[in-house]
């Protein structure tokens, strides 16, 4: 398995390292890993940017110190503080038809084993009017730690997670706004994190621990952004 560690100089040039990740994986067969901590922006999702209160909620965004994004993965808007995890596993496929369901539930238990690792007892489960709602999650006493998504191509799938390790009030108080402004309901104490829940608040402790559950005992080659051509970028 190839792993992707560091992250890029800007999140246009974070996302490009991601859509390689993907059609690199698709063209090689080589299943392909990263788990970093992507700059300090609100990602917001495409029906977020079809709302009536969009701008409101860039400006929101841009007033709490977040730079608004619009990604092509996930549901709605996602805080990422600098402490936060983004997770990009991508999987070569035969069949876009085929595996949908198999790969969540693969990257929920995955996860949950590496929380587990690190003292988190997460469960499956989506707490009601939670952040980025969606059918995929991970909770931790009705509290959200994390959330799964994936998007498909003709040779391969990107399944992708979002990991709150800490400053779960700074998320709750700046998506509170937000999600208000975007009419999507939202409880801002459903907002949990790994450190809350009695894990580490170390991000790179998470991530590596994150990467070893997802590779399991798969041999990887590590390679750094530092060291590849989005450095330029």
């Amino acid at each position: 398995m190839r792993v992707l560690r560091g992250r890029a100089a800007t999140p246009e040039a974070d996302r490009d390292a991601t859509a390689e990740l993907l059609e690199r994986a698709g063209e090689t067969g080589e299943p392909a890993l990263r788990v970093w901590r992507p700059h300090r922006q609100i990602a917001f999702g495409r029906r977020d940017a079809t709302a009536e209160g969009y701008d409101l909620a860039r400006s929101i965004a841009r007033e709490h110190g977040f730079e608004p994004i619009e990604r092509s993965v996930g549901g709605r808007a996602v805080a990422y503080t600098g402490t936060t995890l983004a997770v990009a596993h991508a999987r070569p496929i035969e069949d876009v038809r085929q595996g949908l369901e198999e790969r969540y539930g693969d990257a929920l238990d995955r996860l949950g084993t590496a929380l587990g690792r690190l003292g988190v007892d997460a469960e499956p489960g989506e707490p009601p009017n939670s952040f980025c709602p969606g059918t995929h999650s991970l909770q931790v006493a009705g509290r959200k730690v994390a959330g799964v998504a994936q998007r498909v191509k003709q040779n391969a799938a990107l399944v992708a997670a979002v990991v709150v390790v800490d400053g779960r009030k700074e998320i709750a108080d700046v998506l509170d706004p937000i999600y208000d402004a975007l009419d999507v309901p939202f409880d801002p104490d459903t907002v949990g994190s790994v450190a809350g829940a009695g894990g580490p608040a170390d991000p790179e402790r998470v991530a590596r621990t994150i990467e070893d559950a997802i590779a399991g005992d798969r041999a990887t080659t590590v390679e750094y952004l530092s060291e590849s051509h989005f450095r330029d970028v």
